[in-house]
């Protein structure tokens, strides 16, 4: 790597270590940030940035849903939707034995008809559940036959190992095989893999793997000779294209929530050796698609801290390898009272959007509102677009995060994230292997209370303010005699390693204003999955769900019998509607 520092200056920067630089009486640190763009951590993915619909959602399709989506740089839809996809019978538009009502403009042609409105790639969930190998081939031959619809993505169930093979047997997601042990998995996942590509052989088959480090990872259940991962790759590696995991890192506190991005690069460094161990020739070729994350389990939904919870879990995943990455959800509704996080109402919302709902006397902003975590995740229109090149960044504080991408006209993009919620954050920044022009930089920037993304001209390439609980992306250009001079090569790996740096330890020291390129900040931790989240046991190592938590009221009127609020099905009890299925059911709606 190339640095733009020299001499006895370069010396004493490689020498003065990391952190943040004694401040004058009275102000905040300054945050080192490096960014070297002259290091490749791999492009974006064409489709990486996705959000989740359901069946249930009969605003998914809305011409000003569609433009929000589109706006938002949505590239990938997923449907139809969670541990409904488990019941969802796609020819029959029907979920579970039929006799519910779900709305009729959520089928799979509407469905289509929306993914190319927005412009984005469809990734489907066949019905392992309740469904057949059969059905799901019947879907491929529909879709991509019949209609040329191309879609190239199938995973075969939902969380399929919550179908009470582990714990008490109970479980949240649907399964009628009279075996649910992992081995039963993925024998039947070869036969749902046979009979699709034997109808489109450009179909790619994803399975479904339990997250490393969260329930029920590393379990085995009574007869089972080994845990949910290595047993289903063992059998069945060599007729998948792509694994699945569900990213709910959870946190007691916002803080906590904000630095569960770190933990990315272990999860992912489990993955990559999983796939190795089992795949053989083929381990390269298969991708890992993340296609369930928000910040349920933590303080934060709607508000600020899952705003920039989002964008920053999107990068680092891209950063680790991921080719997907799916936001739950576009409409969620709420199940439960709003609450104050850092001063703001959060909602208690997994959607992106606002679906209208009322919880504990209280109502969200009007239907289709975007909440902060929209802005979020569209604030990486203003980071990167697809098929630029991440590059490596770090920062001397874990209170600021950084993403740093090469675009494809010349010119290097940072995103900068402070996690405080009540500090502005001053920050300095060194670059390798790219020159910035002089002058004030354009930024693109989204904080609290915001509802729009803000463009101005602030602050230079090397010096800039970052407000409190705000996401900050520097647009610059090259300087003229630089530009197109550097191409950034790709960093070198090691299998089980990651791309970016470990936590520094020890006291931070002080350092001048030109810096060596700095280690990432880190932290250590353990991921669970939605289920574990909300079950309310320690995340990490989390007990399974016990079946008696019943059904969650939503505090809707009891004047409508039925009807689909956001991604959930609705039936009115008891005066009020209630969310069909257990509460891990209803999260994950219809």
């Amino acid at each position: 790597m190339r640095h733009f520092v020299v001499g006895a200056v370069a010396v004493l920067a490689a020498s003065a270590g990391v952190g943040a630089v004694t401040p004058s009486a009275g102000a905040a640190p300054t945050v080192r940030i490096s960014v070297d763009a002259g290091t490749s951590l791999g492009t974006v993915p064409s489709s990486g940035i996705g959000l989740n619909t359901g069946f249930g959602d009969d605003h998914m399709g809305t011409a000003e849903v569609s433009s929000l989506m589109k706006a938002a740089g949505v590239r990938q839809l997923r449907y139809p939707g969670g541990s409904g996809a488990d019941e969802y019978h796609w020819k029959t538009h029907t979920y579970g034995d039929g006799s519910g009502w779900i709305p009729s403009n959520t089928d799979f042609d509407h469905f289509m008809a929306t993914a190319k409105r927005v412009g984005a790639q469809p990734i489907i969930t066949a019905n392992y559940g309740s469904g057949t190998p059969q059905e799901a081939a019947d879907w491929v031959k529909y879709a991509n036959v019949d209609k040329g619809c191309g879609v190239k993505y199938w995973e075969i169930g939902n969380e399929v190992y919550g179908n009470g093979h582990y714990g008490d047997g109970k479980g949240w997601e649907t399964d009628k095989h009279a075996d649910k042990s992992p081995t039963a998995y993925a024998k039947n996942l070869i036969a749902y893999a046979k009979a699709m590509k034997a109808v489109d052989p450009k179909v790619k088959i994803g399975a479904v793997l339990t997250t490393p480090g969260g329930w029920p990872d590393k379990e085995k259940a009574p007869g089972d000779s080994a845990d949910w991962n290595h047993t289903v790759l063992s059998i069945a590696a060599k007729s998948i294209d792509f694994v699945i995991v569900h990213w709910y890192p959870g946190g007691t506190t916002t803080a906590d929530l904000l630095n569960t991005p770190s933990r990315i690069g272990g999860v992912r460094s489990e993955l990559r050796s999983l796939i190795s161990t089992y795949a053989g020739s083929r381990a390269a070729s298969v991708e890992i698609a993340v296609t369930e994350t928000d910040a349920v389990g933590s303080p934060a939904l709607t508000s600020q801290a899952a705003a920039l919870f989002a964008p920053d879990t999107y990068m680092t995943w891209f950063e680790q390898g991921a080719n997907h990455v799916d936001w739950w959800n576009l409409h969620n509704g709420s199940g439960e009272a709003p609450t104050t996080v850092n001063g703001e109402t959060d909602y208690r919302d997994g959607g992106v959007l606002s679906a209208g709902t009322c919880a504990g006397g209280k109502c969200e902003p009007a239907r289709d509102t975007p909440f902060p975590t929209y802005w979020g995740i569209r604030s990486l229109t203003a980071l990167a677009k697809p098929g630029d090149t991440m590059v490596k960044s770090s920062s001397g504080n874990s209170s600021v995060a950084v993403h740093a991408v090469r675009s494809s006209t010349g010119g290097l993009n940072v995103m900068l994230i402070n996690k405080s919620p009540q500090k502005a954050a001053p920050v300095s920044l060194s670059y390798a292997g790219f020159t910035p022009a002089a002058g004030p930089v354009t930024t693109v920037s989204y904080g609290k209370a915001g509802a729009a993304l803000t463009t101005a001209k602030r602050g230079t390439a090397v010096a800039q303010t970052l407000p409190p609980y705000s996401i900050t992306t520097l647009q610059l250009k090259p300087a003229s005699r630089t530009a197109g001079a550097e191409k950034p090569t790709r960093a070198a790996t090691q299998p089980g390693s990651t791309p970016r740096a470990s936590t520094p330890t020890g006291p931070t020291r002080t350092a001048p204003t030109l810096t060596a390129t700095l280690p990432v900040v880190g932290a250590s931790g353990t991921t669970g999955t939605r289920a574990q989240a909300e079950g309310g046991a320690p995340v990490g190592r989390l007990a399974p769900r016990s079946a008696s938590r019943g059904l969650a009221s939503t505090g809707a009127s009891s004047a409508v019998t039925y009807g689909a609020i956001g991604g959930l099905l609705l039936i009115a009890a008891g005066g009020v509607l209630v969310l069909r299925g257990r509460r891990r059911r209803a999260l994950h709606g219809k």
